[in-house]
């Protein structure tokens, strides 16, 4: 499953890797917690360095998942950023509401659902803080 994820180029792919092993260890209930408080489906396009674009969607919705491609069904909301801004939220260096502020990060569609991913991030931290 996790080599799914992966995307040569992108720093993004070892944190939704870490995010996914986070959802697949967690139990039927955690995980149904989860969905209950997120309850988003979340497209990411993110930019590499080079100018490359990868699409990932984390799915707090339904199935409480992480793939690669565009939302099915559709996003609740898409955010848009560069791979390095990703992999700074992620890791917590970088405030989601001061990478909205300045830019570094777009979205579309629910926006307030977007800072939920924030959490997201915090729940899969320990398990990417040992990949980053």
């Amino acid at each position: 499953m996790s080599a799914d994820l992966k995307e040569e180029g992108f720093q993004a792919s070892e944190v939704l890797v870490a995010i996914a092993t986070s959802f697949a260890g967690l139990s039927e209930d955690e995980k149904k917690a989860q969905i209950k408080k997120v309850n988003a489906i979340f497209e990411l396009q993110l930019k590499n360095g080079s100018g490359k674009t990868g699409t990932w969607t984390i799915d707090l919705k339904k199935t409480g998942s992480v793939y690669k491609g565009p939302a099915k069904p559709k996003a609740d909301v898409t955010i848009i950023m560069d791979d390095a801004t990703f992999v700074d939220l992620a890791s917590g260096k970088l405030d989601g509401q001061k990478a909205f502020m300045t830019g570094k990060l777009k979205a579309k569609g629910n926006i307030m659902l977007a800072t939920k991913l924030d959490s997201v991030f915090k729940s899969a931290q320990g398990k990417a803080k040992a990949k980053l």
